[in-house]
């Protein structure tokens, strides 16, 4: 009998757990219970926010799945509290080495766009936030994406007005050797970061503001071709909200950080497949 050819959310299941495995121990420590591992923890989170469900609807939905689970070589599944309090034990810095290996599943160019989006911090639906007369806080989340492939290589999240021009120095010191040609619109539009892309041999296309008949002549001689290509980075803002939802579940902020980088390091995987 011929064997089942695996399905899209398998294939991912597979990619993550193997990734999941290069970036956490096996366990948290010696004293841990050892009923589940840390990279089946990983793999379950990412599938909640794939699947842009709570905690208790994911595990109804992994009951009817016996491949996943097999994947992920569980032989029970852990209850929504095990998972919520695996999420808070897991630091933005290990999410973080996760997104840069999930990057490497693709063939990067170093034509690198930036580019910022918001997030809504409540999933409200828009018509109770009008009658209601709310205003949802938004989360500013800024983007380092590979304008060939898509992949994002890194981000920036604030709950705060920072900006532009102060937020791309610490992508570009965290992400030199991605970067060969950084491609970046008139909100990136500041001699220093340009000084500080030269610095780390990275070639600044940014657009200038026109206060003067120079920089629009600046402007002009811009390669049109290759700064056209920054538009990826706006598509794949457009993506993460598309396909894993345009807001945040968790309520606190540092919660909410991590959840947006587990969808784009999930961003990642599913363009690799």
């Amino acid at each position: 009998m011929n064997a089942l050819p695996k399905s899209q959310i398998l294939r991912f299941t597979e990619k993550a757990i193997h990734l999941a495995r290069r970036a956490v121990s096996r366990y948290s420590s010696k004293f841990s219970k050892h009923r589940y591992t840390l990279p089946q923890h990983v793999v379950l989170l990412c599938l909640k926010v794939r699947k842009n469900t709570t905690y208790r609807g994911l595990l109804d939905e992994l009951i009817e799945m016996p491949r996943i689970r097999r994947a992920l070589e569980l032989a029970e599944l852990p209850t929504a509290s095990t998972l919520c309090k695996a999420f808070n034990r897991l630091d933005m810095a290990v999410w973080r080495i996760i997104l840069t290996l999930s990057a490497t599943l693709l063939p990067t160019s170093g034509v690198v766009g930036v580019n910022a989006s918001g997030f809504d911090r409540s999933h409200a639906s828009k018509h109770y936030t009008k009658r209601a007369e709310l205003t949802i806080q938004q989360l500013k989340v800024t983007l380092l994406v590979d304008a060939k492939v898509n992949a994002i290589l890194d981000l920036h999240v604030t709950t705060t007005r920072k900006h532009d021009s102060q937020i791309v120095p610490s992508l570009i010191k965290r992400n030199p050797e991605c970067i060969d040609i950084l491609l970046g619109d008139k909100g990136y539009d500041d001699q220093k970061i340009r000084r500080l892309a030269r610095q780390h041999e990275v070639r600044p296309l940014i657009k200038h503001r026109e206060f003067t008949s120079l920089h629009k002549a600046w402007n002009a001689r811009l390669d049109a071709d290759l700064y056209g290509q920054r538009s990826q980075s706006e598509t794949v803002n457009s993506t993460l909200k598309r396909k894993y939802g345009a807001f945040v579940r968790s309520r606190r902020w540092w919660k909410q950080f991590r959840e947006v980088t587990i969808a784009c390091l999930i961003h990642n995987v599913d363009r690799s497949l």
